[in-house]
């Protein structure tokens, strides 16, 4: 597996699948999920509508995954990042599973491409160092990598392009 870093809109990236940092209701809202929704356009709603009426929403940690509608990918797995506060090894494990979860939605999907932005970092508030790090040491383990050929990590921001630049270069020395 190939892991890449770019600094980019998401939306705009053309791979299989696109992580969307979602929220539990999964109708939308705003940063990364409110951008995937507008650009993606009422496909993607009218799935995640029809998650919810299924399934109640997605808790924290875990993933779905619906057409990309408008969007140059084929899907978007929509992955709920938790909240930094309260216990923060929880918070953690918790983050760690949206990606472990959004990987293997990837694999049983047949996807070998897959982009994923900086979760929870935005007004969810988790520390961007420690988000990378987890990010990154998630999909290195990831057990059924081989599935996958490409993991892009998608920052809009200079500062999380800069964080897991500096991780990965001196992961990679």
């Amino acid at each position: 597996m190939i892991l890449e870093l770019i600094k980019a809109d998401i939306t705009e990236i053309n791979v299989d699948a696109i992580v969307n940092a979602a929220n539990t209701s999964l109708l939308g809202g705003g940063g990364v999920d409110g951008a995937i929704h507008r650009k993606g356009g009422k496909a993607i709603l009218d799935e995640c509508i029809q998650i919810r009426n299924k399934r109640g929403g997605c808790k924290t940690g875990e993933a779905v995954i619906t057409t990309a509608g408008n969007l140059p990918s084929k899907y978007v797995i929509h992955t709920v990042g938790p909240v930094w506060n309260g216990n923060k090894e929880e918070k953690s494990k918790l983050l760690a599973d949206c990606y472990q979860n959004s990987l293997k939605l990837a694999v049983e999907n047949g996807i070998k491409t897959i982009a994923f932005p900086n979760i929870s970092t935005g007004i969810y508030h988790f520390p961007k160092d420690k988000a990378a790090q987890i990010a990154i040491k998630t999909v290195k383990d990831f057990s059924v990598s081989i599935a996958i050929d490409k993991v892009i990590f998608v920052c809009f921001d200079d500062e999380n392009y800069q964080i897991y630049k500096d991780i990965l270069e001196i992961e990679n020395k």
